[in-house]
């Protein structure tokens, strides 16, 4: 609706532009929507319809059943809208919070549809879930994936090498135990014992030597072996990229911590007084489209295999208890049901993890305004000269548009103030996972893809992925 000195255009008078603020702003509450529905009715009767088929072996009652645990789920959405209709949006007055007070009006007018209130409050609870996934698994797959690129798995010959030393070792102490009994003499309890451990342990070795073997005569591991030069590349590109995201994060919370309102106000700052490097970018690259989607595509995308490579290293927990593995050809629907829900969660919290790397670009974009420039000759002013300025805090408010997605996102303030300590709690967890990643010796080649619990029948589809 700009031009690029910082005028508006002919056509966007007040009304027009009313009129694409609530266009933008119902297209968000619509995609929103149907996240909620996702989130709290689709994926949760999918998953408890599997859950039941299981059990019932495909009985038409485990539709029935499904249903009434997605009932649950309903009723916590319903919770969620029916707390979202009538919290209530007081707007904190603090002292010397100027800059907040300039926005006052428009939260207030913001917030005064209660329906739309609602989706409000139910979103940012689900992002609040997404913030604590993302804390989990993206903060550790950004350092995790990285550096497994770098180091690569350790070569099939010899894990196959060591445990067909393994195998000989055990069977040589089966061998010691069973000969005790040769007398006709029962073995003692403890013997019996470590004879069925010894025996599990010989099976599981068994079972990764035919998957060594497999795995050494693929041509997958040929490939992988021809492009491990690119693999390194793609490694270092994603820590310096990881790197950066962790410093811009790190100086947008703390200008934050130095220059917002404070805990009242949800943290919430006006403009930047500490830069960083995306919060300049993404400004420049939006005067020529679509280089800013381009760059906020590649950044959510990011996220998203960040978030996979963490999940698939940690597994989907709840709590101490590890609910599912994510492991190739073997992973049950639930899981993957699991791991989609998992996602939906951490792309929602990226809209406010990219408020939080650049909140010049998510509150004013690149828009800019007009101002009187005055020299002063001889203590006289002369030469009044109009001259654009980047949109911030200072500029009317009839001069610069606020995004809805700011106002969505900052609607209730102890819903920002939990993404400013959520920010640091990532932070915090990236660097650990660093750390970690770089103690942590190579990946077996066959990480994930053997365990005790498995069966001999699941390796009967070995050459489909291996050949």
């Amino acid at each position: 609706m700009k031009n690029q000195n910082g005028t508006f255009k002919v056509w966007a008078d007040a009304n027009v532009s009313r009129q694409i603020e609530d266009t933008v702003l119902y297209g968000y509450y619509t995609l929103y929507s149907i996240i909620l529905f996702c989130v709290f009715l689709w994926i949760p009767f999918v998953y408890f319809y599997y859950e039941e088929k299981e059990e019932d072996d495909g009985n038409t009652c485990s539709v029935k059943t499904a249903l009434k645990y997605t009932l649950g789920f309903i009723t916590v959405c319903a919770v969620l809208l029916l707390i979202g209709a009538f919290v209530p949006l007081d707007i904190p007055n603090k002292k010397n919070s100027t800059e907040w007070e300039k926005v006052k009006l428009l939260f207030e007018e913001f917030g005064s549809s209660h329906g739309l209130t609602a989706l409000s409050f139910s979103i940012s609870s689900l992002t609040v879930i997404g913030m604590l996934a993302a804390i989990t698994y993206t903060a550790y797959g950004m350092s995790a994936l990285p550096l497994n690129l770098i180091k690569g798995t350790t070569s099939a010959s010899y894990e196959r090498l060591e445990n067909t030393e393994d195998i000989e070792e055990v069977e040589q102490h089966l061998l010691r135990i069973k000969s005790k009994c040769r007398d006709g003499r029962p073995l003692s309890s403890r013997d019996r014992r470590t004879l069925q451990q010894l025996e599990e342990r010989l099976r599981t070795l068994r079972r990764r030597e035919r998957h060594l073997e497999s795995i050494e005569k693929s041509w997958w591991t040929k490939a992988c072996e021809a492009i491990r030069p690119l693999k390194i590349v793609w490694g270092v590109f994603f820590i310096i990229v990881a790197l950066l995201f962790t410093v811009s994060l790190f100086l947008s919370n703390l200008d934050k911590a130095l220059h917002s309102a404070g805990f009242d106000s949800g943290f919430i700052i006006l403009g930047t007084n500490l830069t960083n490097p995306l919060n300049m970018l993404l400004p420049v690259l939006q005067r020529v489209f679509p280089l800013d989607y381009i760059l906020i595509t590649t950044i959510v995308m990011y996220f998203i295999f960040t978030s996979m490579a963490g999940i698939r290293n940690m597994g989907i927990w709840f709590f101490w208890t590890r609910l599912y593995k994510i492991r190739r050809g073997k992973t049950r629907p639930q899981a993957l049901l699991f791991l989609c829900m998992i996602l939906l969660l951490i792309v929602l919290h990226t809209s406010y993890m990219i408020y939080s790397l650049a909140p010049q670009y998510v509150m004013y974009g690149s828009q800019k305004y007009l101002v009187q420039s005055n020299k002063t000759i001889d203590g006289q002013p002369r030469n009044v000269t109009l001259v654009s300025k980047d949109c911030d805090a200072d500029a009317p408010e009839d001069q610069c548009i606020v995004t809805r997605t700011y106002l969505f996102l900052h609607k209730f303030w102890f819903f920002s103030a939990a993404y400013y300590f959520g920010n640091w709690a990532f932070i915090a967890v990236f660097l650990i996972g660093l750390i970690v990643s770089c103690c942590k010796g190579k990946k077996s080649v066959i990480e994930g893809e053997v365990d005790d619990d498995d069966s001999d029948m699941s390796d009967d589809e070995l050459s489909v992925y291996y050949h």
